[in-house]
Formats: structure tokens, sequence, C-alpha cells
């Protein structure tokens, strides 16, 4: 009878462990969910900080005629989409000038007009009109003239952010594309100009 007993309380002693170490396992994966929530809760808030910055100046940097559209990608007529360095495709206006540049990185066979494989344009801006939509949307629209340039730009920002996109419809023919980026300050810009013409 002592012997059952005394296995009895033996087996109580390893169940109460077993339960509580399966209940201190429980938890601390609740606590490392929990820390990973706030963690990422922290994040969020702070890409949304930054991005209403980016918005604000951007929305400013616009207002003021000083910008530019550093693109990630450009989009041609026929869909084809180019991923492209933000340093050399991008839209500048800077007060009355405005700046179209494509530049891609397989020239190997023809480094282009500009020397970096495409075109840079520069025309005077004109007509520049500013709109927002209801979702805090921004619509940018300007015309731009030049010797080797006369075209139709729309550039949409995306509310909260410094997203944008650029529609560029030349008047004299149908070779549309779109520039997909991010817009920023004239004076935080890092881009390099090729050869204008």
């Amino acid at each position: 009878m002592k012997k059952v007993l005394l296995l009895s309380t033996l087996l109580l002693f390893v169940f109460i462990g077993v339960t509580n170490a399966q209940q201190t396992r429980k938890e601390r994966r609740e606590a490392r969910r929990e820390a990973a929530k706030k963690k990422l809760e922290a994040e969020r808030a702070l890409e949304a900080q930054q991005d209403s910055i980016a918005f604000q100046k951007a929305i400013t940097a616009m207002k003021e005629g000083n910008f530019v559209l550093e693109a990630d990608n450009i989009m041609f007529p026929s869909g084809i989409t180019r991923y492209v360095t933000s340093s050399t495709n991008y839209i500048q206006v800077q007060d009355d000038e405005g700046i179209v540049q494509t530049a891609f990185s397989n020239f190997t066979y023809s480094p282009g007009p500009n020397g970096l494989g495409g075109v840079t344009v520069q025309g005077t801006v004109s007509e520049p009109q500013i709109r927002t939509d209801k979702h805090g949307n921004i619509f940018y629209n300007f015309s731009i003239t030049g010797v080797a340039i006369s075209a139709t730009i729309s550039i949409t920002l995306t509310g909260g952010t410094n997203e944008a996109s650029a529609y560029i419809s030349p008047n004299f023919n149908s070779n549309n594309i779109t520039m997909t980026g991010h817009i920023v300050p004239y004076e935080e810009s890092v881009i390099f100009q090729g050869m204008t013409w």
C-alpha cells in the first residue's frame, strides 16, 4: 500500500511538472507572439509617419515647382515595363524649366543621344495645374515645350506617400510612356543628367 501511495504521489508530481512545463512553453510562445505583434505595430507606425512626412515634402515641392520624380520603372506603349535606375530616369521641374530623361543600363551597343542609353530632353514648363481628389491623391498636370520635346505630363501622387506615376504624352506622336517612382524635393534629389538635345 505504501508503494502504491508513493508511486501515486510521484506520478502526481511528474504530472504537475509536465503541466507546468507546458504552460510555461505556452506562455513563452504567447509572449513571443505579443512581442512580435507590438514590434510590427511600431514599425508600421514609424513607416506611416515617414510616409506622411515624405508626402508633405512632395506636395510642397510640387506647389513650389521644384521637384523630381525619380523613376523606378518605365512602361512603354506596348505594355512592356523596364525597371530602371532612379538617378538617371526622372522628370525634373525646377522653376519654369523641365527635364525628362530616360537611360537604360544595357546600352552596350547604343549609348543613345544622351550617352546613357536613352534621351534627355529639356524645355519650358507651362500651364501647371494641381488638384486634389476626395481620397487625398494629388494630380499635377503641365506642358513642356523645347527644341526636342513637346508633351503633356500628368503626374499622380498617391495620397499619404511620395509614390507617384507620370504619364508622358508627346503632342506629335503616340509614343506615350509612364514613369513610376517617388517625388522628392529638387534639393534632395540624387540625379545624374546626360547630354541634352
